[in-house]
């Protein structure tokens, strides 16, 4: 049951990363986008546009990667579960041998491995191989469909933090509050990723920041050029 639980939260775990890594992905590319298009032009429409339009491209292509990267991983995992269960059916030994290695690199006596592994062997060899040599929770596999969602739905608020700070700001200080929104936005992504990353929250931050403003220069600079 204990196991069921970890699982459940590895999967919302999941969802959550690629919500966040969405949401950063899609407030970098629209900015990007708003400036590089602003600096060639400064036809409000057309910027506009062009950042809604980026705003989609953004949302659906990290959802269809999140989609296929993960159920490429489930897919491993799947496979990882009819293989040990073939292994089971003609080489017990051979697992049993794996389980009680995991424990004796654990520190555990020779005579105590033992004692587990007859018990787990008995009662749950299958759930027992995949979680110690491969970390897979039996029935419980990353799902894609949850990831792809979460990835398709914050990229496009992501996005949406650059492009509504354009589009409802005065002209005369639209970069300046697109830059605002930017900066806030990201620095939000590198909190809550350091948080559920149990990282250092001002480095993710700083960082967070930094690429953003990189990301505004770089883009402004290339639009100048047209």
């Amino acid at each position: 049951m204990q196991a069921k639980e970890h699982q459940t939260m590895e999967e919302r775990l999941n969802a959550i990363r690629a919500g966040v890594l969405g949401s950063n992905d899609g407030i970098l590319t629209v900015v990007g986008v708003l400036f590089s298009v602003g600096a060639a032009t400064n036809h409000q429409f057309t910027i506009l546009i062009a950042g809604l339009a980026d705003l989609f491209a953004c949302a659906l292509s990290m959802a269809s990667g999140e989609y296929a990267s993960v159920s490429s991983q489930a897919d491993a995992e799947k496979v990882v579960v009819d293989r040990e269960t073939q292994r089971l059916r003609v080489n017990p030994a051979g697992v049993a041998a794996d389980i009680r290695e995991f424990y004796l690199d654990r520190g555990v006596t020779e005579a105590t491995a033992d004692k587990i592994v007859a018990e787990l062997m008995e009662k749950a060899p299958l759930r027992t191989i995949l979680a110690t040599k491969y970390d897979v929770q039996l029935g419980h596999y990353v799902g894609p469909w949850s990831a792809a969602i979460s990835s398709l739905i914050c990229a496009a608020i992501g996005g949406a933090f650059p492009l509504l700070a354009l589009y409802f700001s005065p002209v005369q200080w639209q970069f300046e509050a697109t830059i605002a929104a930017t900066v806030v936005a990201v620095a939000l992504t590198g909190f809550l990723s350091a948080k559920i990353g149990h990282g250092f929250t001002k480095k993710a931050i700083k960082r967070n920041v930094v690429i953003g403003l990189l990301t505004i220069a770089i883009h402004y600079g290339i639009g100048l050029f047209f």
